[in-house]
């Protein structure tokens, strides 16, 4: 995670209870934060606004930050944005994902927990369903998934 919670609730209150945006600086709203500091947190009515939503504005700006970087894609699975160990084979990643998710596994799934982009997690499961270790399949929302039935996959929310 790049953004903390605890960090942008200290800069909230040391910028006059949010009046002069440092906040808002924090978590890359540069244009809303110049707002902030011109305004007095618009007449603290948005100070207040962002006192009561900071949390759910940093959560935001570290998801747009990962995929930013290309670390995850919207859509699909609920990862951790945790790293992994440095040069650790995409294979082995793959697997280890697999192993927590029950044998589903996304694109965005691997990028997140590995040193990869989208696009090589996805050549790396293609290379991996066209040598039979895993089947691509299509949940009912349209994300592709790829499933290591050893890993004690079932058969639902898919498209059959």
């Amino acid at each position: 995670m790049r953004y903390n919670v605890t960090v942008a609730y200290v800069l909230w209150l040391f910028s006059g209870l949010g009046a002069l945006g440092f906040h808002r600086f924090y978590l890359g709203k540069v244009p809303t934060g110049v707002l902030w500091f011109l305004t007095g947190g618009l007449g603290m009515v948005g100070s207040i606004y962002d006192f009561v939503t900071l949390r759910n504005q940093v959560e935001r700006a570290n998801i747009e930050d990962a995929i930013r970087r290309g670390l995850v894609s919207y859509g699909g699975g609920e990862a951790p944005m945790r790293s992994v160990q440095e040069h650790e084979p995409i294979e082995r990643t793959i697997l280890k994902v697999a192993s927590k998710n029950h044998g589903q596994v996304t694109p965005g799934e691997v990028a997140l927990e590995g040193d990869c982009t989208i696009e090589e997690a996805k050549r790396e499961l293609e290379k991996l369903a066209a040598r039979g270790a895993a089947e691509m399949r299509v949940r009912a929302s349209g994300v592709v998934v790829y499933v290591f039935s050893e890993f004690g996959e079932g058969d639902r929310n898919f498209v059959v």
